[in-house]
């Protein structure tokens, strides 16, 4: 059995969770309290970070990295188009959400009221809230002008952009900090990929003193 290391709102845990669902790989999830820097998951990754994989014989860390890995060998079915144009967009975007929008939206809202609580940090920061709430709003605009062009994000078929994306805004979703009404053709394609059965995982998540809002696991909204 494959093993993966991770916590349940991390964005980078989920993108290889949907990766593995939706290539119907099964694995053993594994909870790991990262921020405690237990001496045996840092020999596992000295970076101390999460996602970390137990695969084919390997241990590995870095969640684009072990998606790629994923999709190389286990290439059915498809998360990264053939023609290296196209795979240049995907990989484009993968990079804009784990790096721009997680720095500007996912390191604000979730990280300050939900990770903060979690690894007894203290207390939310309300400028950093502030800022992500805006910089969110800029974020769905551009995906919606990326939607009305394309069928998903990267283009016409469902790529690991899509999951990259969705792994953000569902873990954001759990704590009620999208605004699905900004965008309707965001809210088209969120609801498009909530109801992909690679999804159920994460619909079923439930982190203690944190209960998700009632429409997150309603497909329907």
């Amino acid at each position: 059995m494959h093993r993966l290391y991770h916590v349940p709102l991390s964005p980078f845990c989920r993108k290889v969770r949907l990766c593995l669902a939706e290539k119907k790989i099964e694995v053993e999830l594994t909870l790991e309290k990262y921020w405690e820097r237990d001496p045996d998951f840092m020999r596992r990754n000295p970076a101390g970070k999460v996602p970390v994989l137990k695969m084919d014989g390997m241990t590995m860390a870095e969640s684009t990295a072990i998606c790629e890995y994923i999709e190389e060998t286990n290439p059915a079915p498809p998360l990264m188009p053939s023609d290296p144009k196209e795979r240049y967009e995907v990989r484009r975007l993968v990079n804009w959400f784990d790096d721009k929008f997680h720095n500007e939206v996912t390191s604000k809202l979730l990280y300050e009221r939900v990770n903060k609580k979690i690894t007894k940090e203290g207390y939310p920061d309300s400028g950093n809230v502030k800022s992500g709430a805006r910089a969110i709003k800029y974020h769905l605009d551009y995906m919606g002008w990326l939607l009305d062009e394309r069928r998903w994000l990267a283009g016409d078929a469902m790529t690991l952009a899509d999951f990259a994306a969705a792994a953000h805004l569902s873990a954001l979703d759990y704590i009620s900090d999208v605004d699905w009404n900004r965008v309707p053709a965001v809210k088209d394609w969120y609801a498009k990929i909530k109801s992909r059965p690679a999804f159920r995982g994460l619909l079923a998540d439930h982190v203690p003193g944190f209960p998700p809002p009632v429409h997150y696991a309603d497909l329907d909204f």
